[in-house]
This record gives C-alpha cells, structure tokens and sequence, in this order.
C-alpha cells in the first residue's frame, strides 16, 4: 500500500492548496472534500428542505459529515494499492484525537501521514471573503462565534506542521 496524507485544518487555512501542491510533487492522487462531494451535498440539503449552502447546522453534520468522510475514505482505499493520496478536509473532530493516525494506519494498513495547515484567523476570514463561496456565508456573519469551533492549536500526536501568512 501506498501512504496516505490527511491535510487537515480550518476553512480558509490553505488545505487544498497545499494538499494540491502536496499531491502533485508526490504523484499522488488528491480527494478534497468540496469539490468531491460539494455537488452531492448540495442536492442532499436541498432534497431535506434546508439551504444548499450549510455547512454549519446540526442538520448538516448529522446528515453528511460523516458519509463525506467515509467518501473519501472510500477513494482513497479505490486507490492506495497504486497510488499515494492526499485528502483535504477539515477533519476537526478528528485532529483533536490523538489515537486518529494510529486508527487510520490500522484501517488503511499505510503509513499515514497528517499536515495540519495553519493560518491566522484574519487571513482566514480574507480567505473566505475573496473565494466568495456560498457555504462561507454563516461562518463570515458570525465569525467570532464560528472562531469558538475552530481547532487552532496543533494536534496531539506528531503531524507536518504547516503555517501560512504568519
């Protein structure tokens, strides 16, 4: 099996830009959450009658966080006997568990490598602004409570640190 590569941080942090270049100089293949289920997600909200662009609510998390994940696992698995991969996603709740690689490794059977990809809250916000993305709009309306669910500090268990803008 080839290795598989998490890049994981806030919105508006850098992930698929880094997991892209990260994915290209490993010859790798690269999953990142929106735009391999952003289609998806969006007809899945409007079929339940909510908004295409929650990304925030209970509804959103109990309905797709955890079978967008499980896409990209599922990928990622189609493609690790021939390929590296990088997926790229916030992974939140994930990060903040320090037994995660060594489940991902026991699943996956690779090695797995995390990057945790940093920038400061305001380039951040910058960020979400200039990419104009519907699904950014409650973040921005709210941002210093959607700041209180951001995991801005590193993860507990070793990863590739990578600060942007600072």
């Amino acid at each position: 099996m080839k290795p598989l590569h998490l890049v994981c941080g806030p919105p508006g942090s850098g992930k698929s830009t880094y997991g892209a270049a990260l994915a290209a100089s490993l010859g790798a293949a690269f999953f990142d959450s929106d735009t391999a289920t952003e289609r998806l997600v969006r007809a899945g909200l409007s079929g339940l009658g909510l908004s295409p662009d929650d990304r925030d609510s209970p509804e959103y998390k109990t309905h797709f966080r955890a079978e967008i994940y499980a896409t990209l696992f599922d990928l990622a698995k189609a493609n690790l006997g021939h390929l590296p991969v990088v997926i790229a996603g916030p992974f939140t709740r994930e990060s903040a568990d320090s037994l995660w690689p060594e489940l991902l490794s026991a699943e996956f059977a690779t090695r797995v490598e995390i990057h945790f990809v940093h920038a400061p809250p305001e380039l951040r916000r910058t960020r979400l602004v200039a990419r104009s993305e519907p699904r950014d709009l409650a973040k921005l309306a709210n941002w210093k409570i959607y700041l209180t669910s951001c995991n801005e500090g590193p993860p507990p268990f070793p990863h590739v640190w990578v600060g942007q803008g600072i």
